[in-house]
């Protein structure tokens, strides 16, 4: 029932979000899509997921568990899969860490899951963060609303407050005190953290630039803020687990935020609903090389 919900919440959101913008001009941008910028953009979403893969492998590396290259960017493209296909957007990599706990141990599985998939997130926000406050400097820049500085703040605010619990927690509390050790050891190590910020900013890079390219694929051109300050605002509504891989409310932000940019609420809507179906290409021909044969997988 729960699935359905979210299905349905999906549909209406798209429905409703039709009928505000021009719809006919959305169709029409989309029956226009140039397919070299489509390609481009299944290019960078398919090196975002190997980026991915190879932090998730360096993570678990650092907690006990190796795995070879190619199983780990074949276990990410399924987790990307399930992620799409079902609420939550979690739920693939549940199973990521549940297969993968086998081998190493449920807990260490699961914490290089959780360390992993927390990089990449803190990447974007950190990304996100650093173009605000640029383009807020810059003379002309994009002017964000209110609303959304309060919540960017609230953000700032909740991570801060998030960290400073654990770190006053201490050793008091023996599961969060291991969580910490093994955070140490897997995250902020002299040797590792270079990576880390590396794989995942790479990772931010090549969402960023895959969103624009499919922007441009409809015929939208974003500047460089843009990409920096409106794109990862879209994207972060794909977080909120109350629709389908985040249909719906990814348009509904794109038909708010891209006008900032210059853009139209049409166009916004056209953009993020090709890189939906982009993402759900590059991921489900993923998931057709995780189904061959074991002899003939890449």
């Amino acid at each position: 029932m729960k699935r359905l919900v979210r299905v349905a919440l999906a549909v209406v959101l798209l429905a409703l979000v039709w009928r505000v913008v021009d719809g006919a001009e959305v169709a029409r941008l989309l029956r226009q899509v140039q397919p070299g910028w489509v390609v481009i953009g299944m290019a960078l979403l398919v090196g975002q997921t190997v980026l991915s893969a190879l932090r998730w492998r360096l993570t678990a590396a650092r907690l006990g568990h190796r795995m070879a290259l190619r199983r780990a960017v074949r276990e990410y493209f399924l987790a990307q899969v399930v992620n799409l296909a079902l609420p939550g957007g979690v739920l693939g990599d549940a199973a990521r860490a549940v297969r993968a706990g086998g081998e190493a141990g449920l807990e260490r599985a699961g914490q290089a899951v959780v360390f992993e998939r927390l990089a990449g997130q803190a990447a974007l926000v950190a990304v996100t963060m650093v173009a605000v406050v640029a383009v807020a400097l810059w003379p002309g820049g994009i002017e964000l609303p209110g609303a959304v500085m309060g919540g960017l703040a609230a953000v700032a605010a909740g991570i801060a407050v998030g960290i400073g619990l654990i770190w006053m927690v201490g050793d008091g509390w023996p599961r969060v005190a291991a969580w910490r050790v093994a955070a140490g050891q897997a995250v902020f190590a002299r040797d590792v953290w270079p990576w880390q910020v590396a794989f995942s900013l790479g990772t931010v890079a090549a969402n960023l630039l895959a969103f624009a390219a499919c922007a441009a694929a409809v015929g939208v051109g974003l500047s460089l803020g843009g990409v920096l300050v409106i794109l990862p605002l879209v994207l972060f509504t794909m977080l909120l687990p109350l629709t389908i891989g985040g249909w719906g409310l990814r348009e509904g932000a794109a038909v708010l935020l891209f006008p900032l940019a210059g853009a139209t609420g049409a166009e916004g809507f056209a953009a993020s609903a090709a890189f939906g179906v982009v993402f759900l290409l590059t991921s489900g021909l993923g998931m057709a090389v995780w189904l061959l044969p074991s002899r003939v997988r890449v």
